[in-house]
């Protein structure tokens, strides 16, 4: 059995796939297996909203499992932007949209700088079977970029919140730390531990292709 992660992005499956592959016995894959299809307009309120959106359409196309991610940056100081429209938040690749944010609080003082990752998870097993969970990843948001081994708003994003991570990667940036401190503290990681603490509970059924759809 597959299970879809509803991205084309590189760096979101190689996370994934890191946190998953551990646990579940499935072959984990991204859209670019099945491309081009259009997929739909994230046009959600919330990130939560826009997970949903993805997981349900490509389970239904693809007729199998899909995993669907929506995160964002929220930064205090700028009322919560970029937040749901952070990929689409500014032109250009990931090095534009840092410095229009850099740019952004270049007069705000390091104490005023804080700000959160947030990921939102959608399973889609089956059109009326969804299981969504949400968590965040306190930080701050840095004077200039520093790390090469994230990607988004990784090189930019101080990590400040203790619960569940080692002392040492505080004050780092998310792009600063290592891969596996990354999988213990971030927001996708904290997010996919609670959707694989709820996944036994949840009574799903991994769908073939002779279910009725």
């Amino acid at each position: 059995m597959k299970l879809v992660i509803a991205t084309s992005n590189a760096g979101k499956l190689r996370e994934m796939q890191a946190l998953l592959s551990p646990v579940l016995s499935w072959e984990i894959v991204s859209l670019a297996e099945f491309l081009p299809f259009e997929m739909p307009p994230e046009d959600g309120k919330t990130m939560a909203e826009n997970a949903r959106i993805k997981a349900i359409f490509c389970m239904r196309k693809l007729k199998l499992p899909c995993l669907a991610d929506d995160s964002g940056l929220e930064v205090d100081a700028l009322n919560g932007e970029p937040g749901v429209h952070s990929a689409r938040w500014h032109a250009g690749a990931d090095a534009d949209r840092n410095a229009a944010l850099l740019a952004r609080l270049q007069d705000v003082p390091a104490n005023q700088r804080t700000a959160r990752f947030r990921c939102a998870l959608c399973l889609a097993m089956s059109g009326e079977d969804l299981l969504e969970v949400e968590a965040t990843c306190e930080g701050r948001i840095a004077i200039a970029p520093r790390g090469n081994n994230g990607f988004g708003y990784d090189p930019i994003f101080e990590i400040s919140d203790t619960s569940n991570s080692n002392p040492a990667v505080i004050g780092q940036t998310m792009a600063e730390v290592t891969s596996a401190q990354k999988a213990q503290l971030s927001h996708r990681a904290r997010a996919v531990t609670l959707l694989l603490e709820r996944l036994p509970k949840s009574g799903y059924r991994c769908l073939t292709q002779n279910d009725n759809w």
